[in-house]
């Protein structure tokens, strides 16, 4: 089987689930029989995951400034009938281009604004319009893409779950590793009792309940952000609520770090009220991390019973949800079940369904 990976997703962004996911793709596909080609930019990259992978069938191109590159279907020529994935909504416009799009989540249609979201509606309706196969990595992703774009119901989709990464695990002597530890702010952290907060902070993400939920418990709890360093407006309004000794913002750490913060974690506080699936709850669990979260979106299909989930989100729900992991009873019990749950996810399931929803594709096409 032909098939062509777009890899611009490495080229848009150092890190983040599109990388993760892309990575965990690509990585797993190197190592198969098929012939496989790769388009990448030809520019420096700083991208976290592709520096981990090998790639040499690759082609490189300049052409235009990727800020309109982005944007563009590619143009090829094809011999033979051809998979191709792009990583992040373009399409091959070629009669032998057998086109297969991954969506994510509906982010920017719930909360863009202006000529961001209209271009990216424009580019995203594009490339559905034009692909033979649709990739939701979650149902209710599928639920979204139907919601907004009514045509696409007659597409073969498949909806194909995210798995989560081997680096994430319950180690078993914790405090011999914390003691190796260089970094001595992060060996400050682990040594507290504290609650973790992974991820972006764009508005749907409720970081601002976070720093409220924290107020009430900061005597007890300490609050750890994994994630970019705080812009000035994030500034003032925590330390409205917390003071520098309450919080600690750890940025540029890898999954080995990760993994030891989920370790030692109270809990993963994770207040998102839209994810397309939600990659650090199963990281949480899968270390033995309990989580706190909401009963929003895709959370509800990720976590399972596994998760203490939240209708209301509210800075005193998430509060009475932290104070009764206190139980340990309860503690214990939702521990166990994370394990259970998150044992259900694994990028290796992931890819072989992409392998076979590939040839379906490629077997429709040849007949």
């Amino acid at each position: 089987m032909n098939i062509i990976f777009d890899n611009i997703i490495f080229s848009l962004q150092k890190s983040g689930g599109g990388s993760v996911y892309w990575y965990e793709l690509v990585r797993r596909f190197s190592k198969t029989n098929n012939k496989i080609k790769y388009l990448e930019q030809n520019r420096k990259n700083k991208n976290l995951f592709r520096k981990n992978l090998e790639i040499t069938n690759s082609k490189r191109f300049n052409l235009f400034p990727l800020e309109i590159i982005r944007f563009l279907p590619v143009f090829k020529k094809l011999r033979k009938k051809t998979i191709f994935h792009s990583s992040y909504y373009r399409v091959l416009l070629s009669s032998k281009a057998i086109n297969v799009t991954t969506i994510h989540d509906f982010t920017p249609e719930y909360f863009f604004l202006g000529i961001s979201k209209r271009i990216n509606n424009l580019q995203k309706n594009f490339a559905i319009r034009h692909s033979d196969g649709i990739i939701c990595i979650s149902e209710n992703t599928k639920k979204d893409l139907l919601k907004f774009h009514p045509k696409a119901a007659n597409k073969d989709i498949k909806v194909i779950y995210n798995g989560v990464s081997d680096s994430f695990f319950k180690i078993k002597n914790v405090k011999k590793l914390i003691q190796a530890i260089v970094d001595t702010e992060v060996k400050g952290v682990l040594e507290k009792s504290y609650i973790l907060y992974v991820g972006h902070r764009t508005n749907y993400k409720n970081f601002a309940i976070a720093v409220e939920t924290m107020k009430e418990i900061s005597n007890n709890y300490h609050f750890v952000i994994v994630g970019e360093p705080l812009n000035k407006i994030e500034k003032e309004y925590i330390y409205s609520f917390l003071s520098d000794n309450d919080f600690t913002v750890l940025s540029k750490k890898n999954n080995e770090v990760l993994n030891l913060l989920y370790n030692q974690a109270f809990c993963l506080l994770y207040p998102s009220s839209y994810e397309g699936f939600g990659i650090p709850i199963l990281e949480a669990m899968k270390a033995g991390c309990p989580v706190v979260t909401t009963n929003k979106s895709s959370i509800p299909e990720v976590a399972g019973d596994a998760a203490i989930m939240i209708d209301n989100i509210s800075a005193l729900e998430f509060q009475h949800a932290i104070i009764s992991l206190s139980n340990d009873d309860i503690r214990k019990g939702l521990i166990q079940k994370g394990y259970a749950q998150s044992a259900k996810f694994s990028w290796d399931k992931s890819f072989n369904e992409v392998m076979l929803f590939y040839k379906k594709l490629y077997e429709n096409e040849q007949n």
